[in-house]
């Protein structure tokens, strides 16, 4: 399943940096080598002795809590769906034949997963005949008494006519998914504003919302469905499509089959106005369907899949296992998007228009989609509990892309992300990666589960090397191949192939939780040995003392020189054994432990660090010191200077941070703006041009009015929205009016907020309707942004219709479907909270939210309001 994060990786790493720079302050570092004492003493202060009833009720309630894999009483071997759908009612009429047989022990009654359903019959299936079977259902689960005992080399069908009421009973599953329908009606009633849809999300265990089925990971079966529909709209499913029958009143029958087997959970369907844009890898047919409006954005979007399959086919040397693969962009999606065997369903964000899909950065997701085509459908976890088997892969899969695609250095970038993106989760829980204690399956999608497993893919992949490491993946796949498997599986493949034993590695990653904390520094009194004294810091009573691989590195006239080391105790020292002299030793240098890193480096340590080093990521955390921590400083202006210049567009990107934010560097940096403005004109990544318009901007904006005017119509949106700020912001250009009302019809979010932005500060009465028509306009990250403006302009400017604002601000509030624009929306109403009435709304949809983390900001939103009163 995909990630439903937003953040850029530039920003995300910007932030990991900034934090990293200050907890990089000076510590006392204890001269004990003895770390068994440093463990045994921490245990004994926090661990008191139970007594013998506490250890009876621990144990007690750990067994009742562990989550088992599900016990096998039948394997199903082949589901056949006979489906039609009502629109009105927003229901599922269906038939499923499902062909089974006893797992291993005789067996006299079936039980499946059926939730919500009006079951009609359930019948036997013998020799074309039908014998209609006695059944018990809970609305739950459906069991059917057999007419006798079937031992494991029978083989039976049932016959289950059936109406699926997907909305009943529905709830929240969690802030990765966020509904547990199942299958989902968008528009059924065809009101103009939004299209009709029908699409599923069956992970976790939702599918049998509309089929009945066993719904667990551990199952597999082959499938296949037909679906009456309205003709003038087009099917997708799992597999090859077979047929399509018209039927001569208005609806058409499709007949879709997978004919190699999956896991319940990944069958799916999509319903729809669909455009088809064809594509192919190796004779493959490789197809995109979004809606008309969208082909051309979605051609560009999408443009990159067959080279992904390419290469990860051949990096894997497991070819693309399926048949073809296609890949949907629908509406009102719950999550970001679903890897179903053969169909891929992504959200609405990826509905780009030509323009937009200029600067589409979804090649990450859509990576990390098709690699569960292999880790995740083709090998399945048996259990939601080693869920990491899954998207550990897919989320280091985004990191393989673009490093092939577009460089180390990016690809280290995201890398970082993900660290910050799990030690953010860190900071309010610690759990082990692989979880048999969990509440629900969908509490296992989280950063843990993605970001922590593959930033530790990512370090038994540095550790073991580039040839072990494919290799242990290809035999990891090509010995499991549609099966599903545990963490001990992917730990032997990995023994099996390179011969070491690795259970240190996966015990300390996989089955505890926490990370490292490391303490260390460098004496650089004896040049060529420098002495390096590391410690580790973490809690030892909940988080295990690691065995580190780790690498320092050195540069000697240029050329790099790198060393792996291993820490395995508390504290413990290395002689470098450098030979020549070196004045900067970096640690971890490409950043790719999973640490928190604390030592103490001054501003010429960062000057050289990014004067030497060759690898992007080390620049870009050198340079952001230096900007964070040493702006004032003498040597760094010129190091900005440099960064403007560097290969690496994050670096560009990042010096223009420095200097809006040091705008005194303007005037102290010779040649500085021309150097800028070539940015502006020629910089071959749009972001960059962007920051480099806005401080053209800055620098002199009556100058660059010209250029600006003509860069609002470059086909960026990322240029010409900053452009279009740039004019708008200038009150000595005085048409600007007649400018903006010439974009007043744009939707993509760039230019709205250089509009709303404008409005705002001219204070223009009149422009309720537009800002609600915009917001409703929008969704996700964009309705996220434009929140701020929308909120603060109803509260300053356009008073009288506060009550709209707040209406509209409560309803997005209580219903968006992203945890994130929830947020903003409630923050939004803020700027009303004096009003009568919105205190006690904010109180309501506080109490009614149920995502943690967006309960966990709106609880310091209002603490923050209610202690200032």
């Amino acid at each position: 399943m995909g990630s439903n994060r937003f953040i850029t990786n530039s920003i995300i790493a910007s932030f990991f940096f900034a934090s990293l720079a200050c907890k990089t302050s000076q510590t006392e570092v204890s001269s004990t080598n003895d770390s068994s004492m440093v463990v045994v003493d921490s245990l004994a202060q926090q661990q008191p002795r139970e007594s013998d009833e506490q250890i009876i009720r621990r144990l007690e309630s750990e067994i009742s809590e562990y989550r088992a894999s599900r016990t096998r009483d039948f394997d199903l071997l082949h589901t056949a769906l006979d489906l039609r759908f009502d629109y009105g009612n927003e229901t599922v009429v269906g038939e499923a034949v499902l062909t089974l047989k006893p797992y291993f022990f005789p067996q006299k009654t079936v039980v499946l997963d059926a939730k919500d359903f009006e079951i009609h019959a359930f019948g036997l299936l013998e020799e074309g005949r039908s014998t209609e079977l006695n059944f018990y259902y809970n609305e739950r689960k459906v069991t059917a008494y057999l007419p006798k005992s079937y031992s494991a080399n029978d083989t039976i069908q049932v016959r289950i006519k059936y109406t699926a009421f997907p909305n009943k009973n529905t709830t929240a599953a969690g802030s990765a998914i966020t509904d547990t329908k199942g299958i989902y009606f968008v528009n059924p009633q065809s009101k103009p504003g939004k299209p009709t849809q029908i699409w599923t999300q069956g992970e976790t265990e939702y599918n049998s919302k509309w089929f009945p089925t066993i719904d667990s990971p551990n199952e597999r079966a082959t499938q296949e469905i037909k679906m009456t529909v309205d003709s003038k709209y087009r099917t997708l499913s799992n597999g090859k499509l077979l047929s399509s029958k018209e039927n001569g009143d208005g609806t058409r029958t499709d007949h879709w089959k997978l004919a190699l087997a999956h896991a319940p959970y990944l069958a799916a369907i999509a319903v729809g106005d669909f455009v088809e844009i064809k594509d192919s890898w190796d004779g493959m047919p490789v197809n995109y369907y979004v809606e008309p409006e969208f082909e051309k954005g979605g051609k560009i979007v999408f443009q990159n899949t067959p080279e992904m399959i390419a290469y990860f086919s051949s990096l894997l040397g497991v070819p693309y296992p399926w048949s073809h693969y296609n890949q949907v962009v629908v509406r009102d999606f719950v999550t970001g998007a679903m890897e179903n065997t053969t169909l891929t369903i992504f959200m609405e964000e990826l509905n780009l228009n030509e323009r937009e899909a200029i600067d589409s950065e979804w090649d990450g997701i859509i990576a990390h989609e098709l690699f569960h085509q292999w880790f995740g459908d083709y090998v399945t976890t048996e259990s939601w509990a080693n869920l990491t088997l899954n998207e550990a892969f897919a989320t280091y899969s985004e990191y393989l892309w673009y490093e092939y695609k577009n460089g180390r250095d990016e690809a280290d970038l995201h890398h970082v992300s993900e660290i910050e993106t799990y030690l953010d989760e860190a900071e309010v829980k610690q759990e082990d990666l692989i979880r048999f204690y969990h509440d629900k399956p969908d509490d296992m999608f989280d950063s843990h589960s993605y970001a922590k497993g593959g930033a530790i893919l990512h370090m038994l992949r540095r550790h073991l090397g580039d040839e072990a490491f494919f290799k242990s993946l290809n035999h990891y796949l090509k010995k499991h191949a549609f099966q599903s498997v545990e963490v001990h599986d992917l730990r032997i493949a990995f023994e099996e192939v390179t011969g070491l034993d690795l259970n240190w590695f996966f015990n300390q990653w996989f089955l505890a939780s926490g990370h490292p904390i490391l303490e260390y520094e460098v004496d650089y009194s004896q040049e060529d040995n420098l002495l390096l004294t590391v410690s580790q810091r973490q809690d030892f009573s909940t988080t295990p003392l690691y065995r580190i691989p780790f690498k320092v590195s050195w540069y000697i006239n240029g050329e790099r020189r790198e060393k792996e080391l291993v820490i395995d105790k508390a504290w413990q020292q290395f002689a470098i054994e450098n030979g020549e002299p070196v004045d900067l030793l970096m640690v971890d240098e490409a950043v790719d432990l999973l640490a928190v890193k604390k030592t103490s480096r001054g501003k010429q340590h960062f000057i050289n660090q990014f004067q030497a080093s060759t690898l992007g990521i080390a620049r870009y955390e050198a340079l952001d010191s230096l900007k964070s921590m040493f702006a004032s400083d003498e040597g760094v202006r010129e190091i900005v200077a440099a960064a403007l210049k560097d290969s690496f567009w994050s670096i560009r990107e990042m010096a223009l941070i420095g200097i809006a934010e040091n705008p005194n560097w303007l005037l102290e940096i010779e040649g500085l703006e021309e150097t800028i403005y070539q940015m502006a004109e020629n910089d071959p990544k749009n972001t960059v041009r962007l920051g480099a318009i806005e401080l053209l901007s800055v620098m002199d904006a009556d100058k660059y009015a010209n250029d600006f005017l003509r860069w609002i119509n470059h086909p960026s949106y990322y240029v010409a929205g900053a452009a279009l700020s740039a004019y708008l912001e200038n009150e000595n250009n005085v048409n600007r009016e007649e400018i903006a009302g010439r974009f007043e019809n744009e939707k993509n979010i760039r230019m709205l907020v250089a509009l709303a932005g404008y409005y705002l500060s001219e204070e223009t009465a009149g422009k309720s309707a537009w800002f609600s028509e915009k917001l409703d306009q929008l969704n996700g990250e964009n309705r996220y942004y434009f929140l701020g403006y929308f909120s603060e302009y109803f509260s300053s400017v356009a008073t009288d219709d506060s009550n709209i604002a707040i209406e509209k601000l409560s309803s997005i509030a209580k219903n968006d479907r992203a945890n994130y624009v929830r947020i903003g929306a409630f923050m939004g109403l803020f700027g009303f909270i004096d009003q009568p009435g919105v205190l006690d709304l904010a109180k309501e949809i506080y109490a009614q939210e149920k995502d943690p983390l967006a309960k966990r900001y709106e609880e310091m939103f209002l603490s923050q309001y209610l202690d200032e009163k």
